[in-house]
Order: structure tokens, then C-alpha cells, then sequence
């Protein structure tokens, strides 16, 4: 009996739970901090990009991304791939037009854009459960029917009203306070608890763990993806009827800018690439950050070519970040 306490005692703990949690913790904090500085920053380059007028700008543009990139990282989360949200954004943005126009109520048309663009979810789901086909391969083809369909809608030439209830949301006030940054605030908290502190999203990091395992310890696996991949469409629809009501109006390349940075928030901010671990806070961090040097290199008249390397420099950082045999380099021998 003593040998055995013994032994136990001599057992190292295993760190590495703890090690991974002081990772992702410095990932998320470092995103706000260099959003911080980037900011102060421009302020000694021109004093009105340093300015509140500045900040409400990339809050602004980063509310479109936050939204998107929460759907983005629940797939990602399950370890999958959402490659059509930027045809969704199409989508949504160029249907909701179209249909208010319609003579019917505009929030049923609203509605009805949201279910035609979880319809397309729907789609990514079925083919990853049911037809085994790659996330990248079956999300990357549903967009490219959904973009060849809206042109065919369209003629090329998206018509439309701009629905009062978006224009409201983008535009106005309440009590002093933008609508937007308001309606950013409460969608982070709700998206924040759903991912992180419900049954739902301890089911979406089982399956994205282990799918087998999540499988034997009882787990429904198809409706934890559905779900993901419905919700990624869902937010990616409503983040085009937010860009409709900041633009007044619909263009069929409006989601294009948003693919990359809406993976790109989510390995950012922490989260797993190959699924499984991820932190919503952390992603809203990560959208922040690109926001802010997207609209910090477009005020210093930077070509944006070079925001597409400096973005893909700022994912390879986060992915060495997140490594932990190059953390373990950095700090010392890694733990076994």
C-alpha cells in the first residue's frame, strides 16, 4: 500500500491541459492588446486615426465579421469548413433587397432570406454527414451554385429595397449610443455562453475532438454539424443584410472580402483549425485586430495586397501561438 502512494506520488501531473489554457489565454489577450496599440498607434500618424471616430469605424466593420466569423467558428469548432459563407453574404444581402420590394411585410421577407440561407447550410451539412463528401470540397461547390444561381437572379444587377429595419440597426441611436455597437454587444454575450457554456457547445468540442469517442459515450453527432453549419449560414445571411443596410444596397461580390478573415478571426482568436478547442471572446478579438489593420493599412494608402500577406502572416503567428512544441521551445523542454 505505501509502494502504491508512493508511485502515485511520483507521477508527474499533467500539465498539459494547463499549458494549452495559458496558449489560448495569451492568444485572445494578445489580440485586443495589439488592437489597442495599432490604434494609439495611428494616432501619432494622423491625430484623426487615432481619433473616437476611428474606433466607432472599426467597430463598425468589424460588427459585419464578428457575426460571420461566430458561425464560422462553431464548423471550424466541429472540425470542419464553411468555404460558402461568402456566397451566403451574397445571398442574404441580395435576396432581402429584392424581396421587400415584394408588397409583403418586410420582416416575413427578412425571415424568409434567413431560411433560403439556412436552407443552403442545410445543404453543407447533409453532404458532409450523409455523403461523405470533405467540408472544403462540399462548402467550396454549394457556394459556387450559389453564386452562379444569384447571378442568374439578378442578370448580374441586384435591384432591390433596403429593408427600414437594417437601415435602423446600422444607422441610428439609442439613448447615445450606436444601434450597432449595442446589437455587437449582446450578440457576443449570447454567442460567448452558447459556445462556451452550454450543453450545445460541450457537444460541438466533443465531436470536433473525437467523433468516434463522442459516438460510444453516446453523443447524436448529425445534430451537433447541422446545427453548426445552419447557424454558420444563418449568421452569414444576416451579416448581408447588415452590410445592405450600412451600403443601401446589394452587390454580388459583397461577401468576397470576408472568407479569409472569417477563418482567419477564428485561428486568431485561439481556436483549433482542426477543431475540438476554440473560444468565441478570442474570435471576437481576433475580427477586431483584422479590422483594425485592415482600416489602419487602407488610411496609410497601403495596396490591398499587402493586407492579404500581412493577414496570412498574422495566421501562420497565431497557428506557431497555438503550437505547443513551439511554445515548449520557447519556454523551456516540453512536459510529457
Amino acid at each position: 500500500m505505501t509502494e502504491t502512494s508512493a508511485s502515485r506520488k511520483a507521477v508527474p501531473a499533467d500539465t498539459r491541459s494547463s499549458a494549452r489554457f495559458r496558449s489560448e489565454t495569451l492568444a485572445v489577450a494578445m489580440t485586443f492588446v495589439i488592437s489597442i496599440i495599432l490604434v494609439i498607434a495611428s494616432g501619432f500618424i494622423s491625430p484623426a486615426l487615432g481619433s473616437w471616430s476611428q474606433v466607432y469605424t472599426i467597430l463598425t466593420l468589424a460588427s459585419f465579421l464578428v457575426v460571420v466569423a461566430f458561425g464560422q467558428g462553431l464548423v471550424i469548432l466541429i472540425g470542419g469548413l464553411d468555404l460558402s459563407i461568402a456566397s451566403v453574404i451574397m445571398l442574404g444581402g441580395v435576396m432581402v433587397t429584392a424581396w421587400s420590394g415584394s408588397g409583403y411585410p418586410q420582416i416575413l421577407m427578412i425571415l424568409a432570406a434567413l431560411a433560403l440561407c439556412a436552407g443552403v447550410g442545410l445543404v453543407n451539412a447533409l453532404g458532409t454527414l450523409w455523403l461523405k463528401v470533405p467540408p472544403f470540397i462540399m462548402t467550396m461547390a454549394t457556394g459556387i451554385i450559389v453564386a452562379s444561381s444569384a447571378l442568374g437572379y439578378t442578370s448580374g444587377t441586384p435591384r432591390g429595397v433596403t429593408p427600414d429595419l437594417f437601415t435602423w440597426l446600422m444607422k441610428s441611436e439609442v439613448a447615445g449610443m450606436p444601434t450597432i455597437l449595442i446589437f455587437v454587444g449582446l450578440f457576443v454575450v449570447c454567442g460567448a455562453v452558447l459556445q462556451g457554456w452550454t450543453s450545445f457547445g460541450r457537444r460541438l468540442q466533443a465531436v470536433g475532438t473525437n467523433v468516434s469517442a463522442a459516438r460510444v459515450a453516446g453523443l447524436s453527432v448529425s445534430l451537433p454539424v447541422v446545427a453548426a453549419y445552419v447557424i454558420s449560414s444563418v449568421c452569414a445571411g444576416f451579416a448581408g443584410m447588415m452590410l445592405v443596410g450600412y451600403a443601401n444596397g446589394a452587390t454580388l461580390r459583397m461577401g468576397d472580402s470576408y472568407l479569409l478573415p472569417s477563418i482567419a478571426a477564428v485561428v486568431i482568436g485561439g481556436s483549433s483549425i482542426l477543431g475540438g478547442r476554440g473560444s468565441y471572446i478570442g474570435t471576437v478579438g481576433g475580427a477586431v485586430l483584422l479590422t483594425t489593420l485592415g482600416t489602419v493599412i487602407s488610411a496609410l494608402g497601403i495596396e490591398q495586397g499587402w493586407r492579404t500577406v500581412i493577414e496570412g502572416s498574422i495566421i501562420i503567428a497565431a497557428l506557431l501561438l497555438l503550437n505547443e512544441t513551439f511554445m515548449s521551445l520557447l519556454g523551456g523542454p516540453a512536459r510529457r
